[in-house]
């Protein structure tokens, strides 16, 4: 297989996760140009994987070009701008979640993308985590009957990035966080969103509310979809006791239940009685495999000229249910979708 040639515009903390894979993990991908906007970030990138073609401007980078494909990591109410520069340039891209801020700009990126024929990929590694993909292949061969109930949640053991903090620009906890519950249930539940319920609280960073009045750190939906599934997504972000993400599922012949808090490493039993065991810490490592599956999944869609396994439709679905689940915490009503 020819190598795709990859340029990586965001070189942060997710955007070095897709960064090593194809630098370190990947045969048939390079890592070949980065942008991004800090100097210094953007040196050091350069020395780790020995990349030369350095650039604080998307603009310049397209120009020079020498890559086949764009992966998109920087801040949410960037990626619809980018998207369809890349586009325009002919360049397939892997885009990040939450795919866009509104529901209009999801659609501008499909859009371009489509009259452009290049491909476009949203960073929805559950789909590819190997107990997601046995729950959807069970949930598919009928063994369990069909799915009834669905709860989801999505915890982070960290403050997201300070412009996530305005709702209103960022769609908060719920684009930044649950994005990936949002499509892992609709996923699961194979059917679209019909209608969601949102209550949200804050009640672990008051000293945000003075500037941000909408911040919340704690959510709970209640969703139905169109098949007649129900279920909840919840959220909570700091959660301080470590990167939780799990899902269950029940079914009208049995139960699936995917992921646990626990690591599967680390279990203790002191003297008294008292159990330790170790929390998940980092989203980075629960993923581990999903996050380079998703990108040799991506290449291979690149290289065969096949559809993508998570598409921006999948990602303008996303971002449909978080703007309604933000609209239900507005205004205290259920929202059709």
């Amino acid at each position: 297989m020819e190598k795709i040639s990859f340029c990586l515009v965001g070189a942060g903390r997710a955007g070095l996760v897709h960064a090593r894979n194809i630098a370190f993990n990947i045969t048939d991908a390079e890592l070949v140009c980065i942008v991004d906007s800090d100097r210094t970030v953007l040196k050091d990138r350069g020395e780790e994987f020995g990349v030369k073609a350095l650039y604080q401007n998307l603009d310049d980078a397209l120009g020079a070009g020498g890559f086949d494909a764009v992966i998109v990591v920087t801040p949410t109410f960037t990626h619809k701008d980018i998207v369809v520069k890349c586009a325009l340039a002919k360049k397939h891209v892997f885009c990040e979640k939450p795919m866009a801020v509104r529901v209009s700009e999801a659609e501008e990126m499909n859009s371009e993308v489509r009259k452009a024929g290049v491909k476009l990929q949203v960073g929805f590694m559950r789909r590819f985590d190997p107990p997601f993909i046995h729950a959807k292949e069970v949930i598919e061969s009928g063994a369990l009957g069909e799915p009834m109930i669905i709860k989801s949640l999505g915890r982070g053991p960290g403050l997201p990035p300070p412009w996530t903090y305005s709702v209103k620009e960022s769609n908060g906890l719920l684009g930044e966080v649950n994005s990936h519950d949002f499509d892992s249930t609709r996923w699961l539940a194979g059917s679209e969103y019909e209608r969601i319920f949102a209550e949200a609280c804050n009640r672990k960073t008051n000293h945000l509310l003075d500037e941000y009045p909408d911040f919340y750190d704690n959510v709970v939906c209640t969703v139905r979809f169109r098949n007649g599934v129900i279920g909840t997504i919840d959220g909570t972000c700091p959660a301080d006791y470590g990167y939780d993400a799990r899902t269950e599922i029940v079914l009208t012949r049995g139960l699936i239940s995917v992921g646990e808090t626990r690591t599967e490493a680390y279990f203790s039993c002191d003297s008294k009685g008292v159990i330790g065991q170790g929390a998940h810490q980092s989203w980075r490592k629960r993923f581990k495999d999903a996050y380079l599956d998703e990108m040799r999944a991506f290449i291979r869609c690149v290289h065969d000229d096949t559809p993508p396994l998570v598409t921006g439709r999948d990602g303008q679905a996303a971002v449909a249910a978080v703007v309604a689940a933000n609209r239900s915490i507005r205004d205290g009503e259920p929202v059709e979708i």
